[in-house]
Formats: C-alpha cells, sequence, structure tokens
C-alpha cells in the first residue's frame, strides 16, 4: 500500500511534469511565460528527489564519510543541480531530462497505485492465482519497458546539449560563469554511472573528430582538436574515446 510518503514523492514528479508543460509550451511558441512555472517545475523535483535521497541514505549525519557517500549518490547529484537551476536564471531546457524522468514515474505510479483504485483488475492466469492487473495498466507496463532506454539516450544527449548551452551562455554573459563549471562536473559524474552518457559521449566525439580530420582542414584544427582531448581525458581521470565502449555495469540514474 502507499504511504504518504510515496504519493508526495508523486506529487512532485506530477507538478514538475505539469509545470515544466506549461513553461516548454509558451517558450516554443516564443511567448512570455512566468518564471514562476520554472521555479515550480524544479520545486517538484526538489520535493521528489529530497524524499529519495532521503530512503537512500537515511538522515544527514554531520560527517566526511556520509557526506562522500552522499556526493557519489546519482539522486544526491540530481538534487543538488535542481536547486542550482532553480535558484538560477530559467534556462527552458535545463527541465527536459527531469520531465523526461518524470514522464516515467509518474506513469509508473499511475499504473502501480492509481489504477488499482479505479480500474478491476483482470481474470487469473491460473485457477486459484491471483488477479491479472487491468488490460490498459498491462498496455501502460509494455510502453514503459520499450521506450525507457530510448527515453534516457535522449536524456544524455541533452545532458550534453546543456553543457554546451550553458557554456555558451557563459561567453555570452546570457547565464552565470559557474554554470559550466558546475555543469561540467556533473557530466564528469554521469560518465562514470551512466553507460547512456558514455555512449552519448562516445559517439559525439566519434562524430566531432571525423569532422575535423576531414582532408583538407588546417593542421592546427587538429593538433588542437587533439590537444583539448588529452586534456578532457587527463580530468576525467581516463581517455573518453578508449573507455567509452566499455560495458559497465549499472546504466541509467536509480530513481
Amino acid at each position: 500500500m502507499a504511504t504518504t510518503q510515496h504519493y508526495l514523492w508523486a506529487s512532485g514528479h506530477f507538478l514538475l511534469l505539469l509545470a515544466s508543460l506549461r513553461y516548454f509550451l509558451a517558450w516554443m511558441m516564443f511567448k512570455s511565460v512566468s518564471a514562476w512555472w520554472y521555479k515550480a517545475s524544479f520545486t517538484g523535483a526538489l520535493v521528489s528527489y529530497a524524499i529519495v535521497c532521503q530512503k537512500s541514505l537515511g538522515t544527514p549525519q554531520p560527517n566526511a564519510a556520509f557526506v562522500r557517500r552522499a556526493m557519489l549518490d546519482e539522486n544526491v547529484q540530481y538534487f543538488l543541480l535542481a536547486f542550482f537551476w532553480w535558484s538560477s536564471k530559467p534556462i527552458a531546457i535545463t527541465l527536459l531530462p527531469y520531465a523526461i524522468f518524470s514522464l516515467f514515474h509518474a506513469l509508473t505510479f499511475t499504473r502501480t497505485t492509481l489504477m488499482p483504485q479505479f480500474l478491476a483488475p483482470g481474470p487469473p492466469a491460473s485457477a486459484g492465482g491471483p488477479p491479472t492487473p487491468h488490460p490498459l495498466a498491462k498496455r501502460l507496463q509494455a510502453w514503459v519497458k520499450a521506450n525507457y532506454d530510448s527515453a534516457m539516450k535522449v536524456v544524455a544527449y541533452t545532458e550534453l546539449v546543456i553543457f554546451v548551452r550553458v557554456f555558451l551562455g557563459a561567453i555570452t554573459f546570457q547565464n552565470s560563469l559557474l554554470s559550466p563549471i558546475i555543469y561540467v562536473h556533473f557530466i564528469r559524474q554521469r560518465y562514470y554511472q551512466s553507460a547512456f552518457t558514455r555512449e552519448a559521449i562516445a559517439a559525439t566525439t566519434a562524430r566531432i573528430d571525423a569532422f575535423v580530420r576531414k582532408p583538407g582542414n588546417p593542421p592546427v584544427v587538429v593538433q588542437v582538436w587533439d590537444k583539448i582531448q588529452m586534456l578532457v581525458g587527463r580530468w576525467v581521470g581516463t581517455t573518453l574515446t578508449a573507455n567509452a565502449n566499455a560495458a559497465p555495469a549499472g546504466g541509467a540514474p536509480r530513481r
């Protein structure tokens, strides 16, 4: 049975979905929209992620061991990033990864918690067995399962686009200089923790590499690109293209 905390967690995801949809629609139609909707979206994210973080880590402890464990937790990273976006000047695309995560959580909550309260279950699969889920719940489960990996790939690529956006925004003074610094550290953690991020970085790097090394390009362009790859590899602590094809454990963020 769902607890009050579970309903509060789901409410955060529904709030994020509805508020971000309102903000996105206005943004895509080039209409003015109140920043309230942007903050409401990330308020929903903060509520949901705070609950998940508390459940996974327990009561915060004032010691270095707890801090290290917390900083390695994916949900803590998304919580802290949500707080940063919540307190910063609105950047519409930053909502997209959170909205995608919330869509799948909201659909799963609807299937497992809300639907059984309103839709009669199906007949037992075998004599004396438990009732089967309603056909609509089955279809919803199948859709979530079929589209989850594709959605996580979209998230991974979107997070790379966000970095480009905040980097260019810092150069053109559209967002703070702190934004790309914070976000690049977030991407570094995602690289280690998410196979989808590693695949997105590998594919993006390969495309840039192919473009840079096209016949006829000035040699200095290749030299600069090689230097960038070397510096990024040293900062990350590994060579991105060499390890991007590995098949590490884990994958999408745990939520």
